[in-house]
């Protein structure tokens, strides 16, 4: 027997235990060297690396300047806000805080850390990178606004600069960058020249084996079939912290299965032992370290298989050294806003500057209360789409709200419910004191945030907003000592304060505890409804510039693709296929559309992209072989452009062109030797041009929509111009449950009913060699899985062909990020009605029916018993309609055959399904 995870390989069970057996001493180890680099740094005077800063200044100095020249800055923006009594701090509030924030960084000694992070945001801004308003606590801060690290303004939202830094607990400063996706990397090597190759690195990360995962990898080395790992895998509950002793106490299943199966019990004995270790290491995907000295000084390299440098030590232990930790992230979302930007002002010649946005746009909350938010930074699952529905947010501070609030522990609790409900003013909004009105009224009377806990220590009981924040750490951690010390503090400091009533002051802390698990930061929650409502606000005024941003960020992924293809036709933006005339690289906006980028076609690589781009326009299939470049534009690239409908500017009939091709090749082969040589110029004058009239194509039979569709999907992966689902989707919607979009946010175990083609079929053996099949089910949304088992496989595989319409029934299976459907039953789209109509209505006219109707109707019904209700609509003109169900009651199967024997007794629409 072979023992392997997919790092290690074991040619015995005897190595594998010897070697994990010697792990803990290994760890052991690299915590004593962890210990001594530590050491090491703090003989180091400033662990931050060097800051130069310009002659006749200390960093101290400089600091308070580039703050202090920054505060200048937005009082540009800040004081048209006081004018207008829109700001709700004076001027004078902001000084006396940025002063009292830089005499606290300067006694941390943070200023060279400060002005480091501002460094690279300014040369990230200089160099048009695009960077995020904020992120995390750092938002919190006075100083970081007005250094431009942050773009929110801590005082009008109501953020605290003690959740970032407290004073009373002082802890390396924090400040995680959101950066474009695109050019995150520049940011990096800048970093790397400044501070020196040798100083900075990436971090490393190592997935470890969880619950679940751990059981699969110790199946697969105990050679254990992939059913029978899966279904004893899917037995562990999926949540998070999730371990196989709490599975096994969770799920009596697994525990009886254990307790009765030796195999079982093999496998989960070995996954317990190796549970929790490290099964990979790969990169971290933003920790970045810098060094005051070269990094070998403090911590051992790793170099990775694609060459990558990073720490050995991973981010934790790389914080625990003392070295400075930053995130560098990248966020798509940057990349969509920007690209949104840079096609408005191509196209339309506006330049929208995203900080000076105003926050109030009426048709963007519009947008956000009608639940229309697919593309909308967190915004977009279709729970959080529920909730917008009934809140109906009308304003910044709500969507920092229920941003907060989108989390399971809120959700499960019935916060949110709560919260919509007092919105509404269906639940009365109490508040315990009076004194808190003016920190909970913006939710509510409902503790939301971390900062509301450390606002009511301060109010209620004294509490310095530093000793706020290691009160709501405490809350955190929820020690049963710490706390009891707390509570007696918050007590004795409420009774200083003159609140007599010790049951309510016993019961405000309680509140605070209880939602402390709770609580959000709100710094990191408002910044990112900022960053919602920019994505909003792009979306409901330009939608198809920001559509056409969004189909670009997300080309590679064709599930996403296909779900934002839909929701621009349901917003009535037409989706164009790429044209050699009109097409850039990417999608782009038109006047009546979003135009597929030629980089979507298959077959069509960057060299044949730059050469149709710079050559447009073309006439025609002779004129574009004669001038593009036939190196990098091929047959089978003409041919791939052909299909995909890219040459429908220039003849609309794609048959023709794709018979031409070889004929269009020779001549632009042809035309292009010519003038290497030197003779077109002499052809041009003996009038032996090449005009495309005189061009004779082979002709052709068109292609029938089928097939045209074919060939779109072939090189797109898309239909286009139409979906041969569509003719069906009466019958999808009325007697569907779900659609590909929706399945992944379904339960497990979801009783299922879907219409969709037939993508693609594989067949396969069970252990006991019967034969099952694994059916691509394609919908206008995308694609699932179905699992079709032996039994009904062979009542079925004849319904199974490519591109073959069927409905399924089965059960869900929802499994960590995909889903998968267990079919019961398939049946083809054309006998949909019949097979699950539940009533068949019969209309007659008496005025015009046979006398003999009920003797004619009869053998058709008795013929086709089955499982739907019949009714007969008898039309009394002029006087009323009667609905009448036969007796003895009766019940039929309505297959084609039975609608038309009806109609030709009744007449044309006289049998209606449902």
């Amino acid at each position: 027997m072979k023992f392997y995870t997919d790092q290690f390989y074991f040619k015995s069970r005897q190595e594998m235990d010897r070697v994990f057996g010697e792990i803990p001493f290994v760890l052991d180890q690299t915590v004593e060297i962890a210990e001594r680099c530590s050491l090491k740094l703090q003989q180091v005077k400033n662990p931050f690396p060097e800051f130069v800063v310009p002659p006749g200044f200390t960093i101290d100095t400089y600091f308070t300047k580039v703050a202090r020249d920054g505060f200048e800055d937005r009082l540009q923006y800040l004081k048209p806000l006081a004018d207008r009594g829109v700001l709700k701090h004076s001027i004078s509030a902001y000084e006396a805080r940025l002063e009292e924030e830089i005499r606290i960084i300067q006694g941390m000694k943070y200023s060279g850390y400060f002005l480091i992070v501002w460094d690279l945001i300014r040369y990230a801004r200089e160099n048009e990178i695009p960077v995020g308003p904020g992120r995390g606590s750092a938002a919190g801060s006075l100083v970081s606004y007005c250094m431009r690290i942050t773009d929110l303004d801590p005082l009008q939202y109501g953020l605290l600069f003690e959740r970032f830094l407290n004073p009373e607990r002082v802890t390396l400063p924090d400040i995680d960058i959101d950066f474009c996706m695109n050019r995150r990397g520049r940011v990096i090597e800048y970093v790397t020249q400044k501070y020196g190759r040798d100083n900075v690195s990436q971090i490393i990360t190592f997935g470890t084996m969880l619950a679940r995962g751990v059981i699969r990898d110790a199946g697969r080395g105990m050679e254990m079939t992939y059913a029978e790992v899966d279904k004893i895998a899917k037995m562990v509950p999926l949540e998070l912290k999730m371990t196989l002793d709490k599975a096994l106490e969770e799920n009596p299943d697994l525990k009886s299965l254990v307790q009765t199966d030796e195999r079982v019990r093999e496998l989960v004995d070995v996954a317990k032992r190796l549970e929790g270790l490290a099964r990979h290491a790969s990169t971290h995907a933003a920790g970045v370290v810098i060094s005051p000295q070269p990094l070998t000084e403090f911590v051992p390299l790793y170099k990775s298989s694609k060459d990558e440098i990073t720490t050995m030590y991973p981010m934790t232990d790389v914080e625990k050294i003392g070295l400075l930790k930053m995130d560098f992230l990248a966020l798509t979302t940057l990349t969509i806003i920007d690209d949104t930007l840079k096609m408005l002002k191509q196209h339309e010649g506006l330049e929208l500057d995203m900080d000076t946005l105003p926050l109030d746009d009426a048709r963007t909350y519009e947008l956000f209360a009608a639940g229309l938010s697919d593309g909308v930074f967190q915004f977009e699952s279709s729970g959080m789409k529920d909730i917008l529905r009934k809140f109906k947010p009308s304003s910044i501070e709500h969507l920092t709200a229920l941003n907060a609030l989108y989390r399971p522990g809120p959700i499960g609790g019935g916060m949110i419910d709560d919260f919509i409900k007092r919105k509404h003013g269906s639940r009365k909004i109490e508040y315990e004191l009076p004194e808190l009105k003016a920190v909970l009224e913006e939710t509510y009377g409902v503790i939301v945030y971390q900062e509301q806990v450390m606002q009511i220590a301060n109010i209620v009981a004294g509490y310095s907003l530093g000793e706020a924040d290691l009160l709501r750490r405490a809350m955190g951690k929820k020690k049963a000592e710490e706390m009891a010390a707390q509570r007696e503090k918050f007590l004795d400091g409420a009774r200083a304060k003159g609140f007599k009533d010790e049951k309510k002051i016993t019961r405000i802390f309680d509140l605070m505890e209880q939602f402390a698990g709770y609580g959000f930061n709100k710094s990191h929650s408002a910044a990112y409804a900022v960053l919602a409502y920019r994505t909003a606000y792009l979306k409901a005024q330009h939608p198809q510039y920001f559509m056409a941003a969004i189909l670009t960020s997300e080309h590679g992924n064709q599930d996403k693709v296909v779900k934002y293809i839909n929701e621009c036709r349901e917003m009535q933006i037409a989706i164009l296929p790429p044209d050699i005339n009109s097409s850039d690289v990417n999608f782009t906006p038109t006047r009546t559309g979003i135009r597929f980028g030629l980089a979507a076609i298959k077959n069509v690589g960057e060299t044949a992209i730059t050469s149709i781009v710079a050559n447009k326009p073309f006439k025609s299939l002779f004129d574009f072989c004669e001038r593009v470049d036939l190196r990098g534009v091929n047959k089978r690239v003409v041919e791939s452009l052909i299909k995909a409908g890219a040459f429908d500017s220039v003849h609309t009939e794609r048959a023709l062109l794709y018979a031409n091709v070889d004929r269009g090749m020779d001549w632009g082969q042809r035309k292009q030797r010519e003038r290497e040589i030197g003779q077109g110029g002499l052809f041009g004058m003996l009038g032996g041009g090449g005009n495309d009239d005189n061009h004779v194509m082979d002709p052709a039979e068109s292609w029938p929509e089928g097939l045209k569709l074919k060939h779109e999907k072939e090189t797109l992966g898309f239909y286009i111009t139409g979906h041969p689902l569509r003719k069906y989707a009466a019958e999808v919607k009325t007697y569907g449950n779900a659609t590909t979009g929706v399945l992944v946010e379904k339960p497990s175990g979801f009783d299922i009913s879907i219409g969709g083609l037939v993508s693609a079929l594989r067949t396969m053996r069970t252990k006991k060699g019967d034969l099952m099949g694994v059916v691509l089910l394609e919908d206008w949304e995308g694609i699932v899985e179905v699992l079709i088992f032996p039994e009904t496989f062979a009542k079925v595989q004849r319904l199974l062909d490519t591109d073959a319409p069927v409905f399924v029934r089965g059960k869900l299976d929802n499994d960590e990020s995909s889903a998968k459907i267990l079919a019961t039953d398939v049946f083809p789209m054309e006998r949909v009605k019949e097979m699950l109509s539940r009533t068949v209505t019969i209309r007659i006219d008496t005025a015009c029916a046979p006398a003999d109707i009920a003797e004619r109707l009869q053998p058709i019904i008795d013929e086709k018993r089955g499982s739907a209700e019949v009714i007969f609509e008898l039309e009394f003109p002029g006087r009323f309609t009667a609905l009448v169900r036969p007796n003895p009651y009766v019940k039929i199967s309505p297959d084609r055959e039975f609608v038309e024997s009806v109609e030709r007794i009744c007449g044309r629409d006289t049998v209606r399904l449902s």
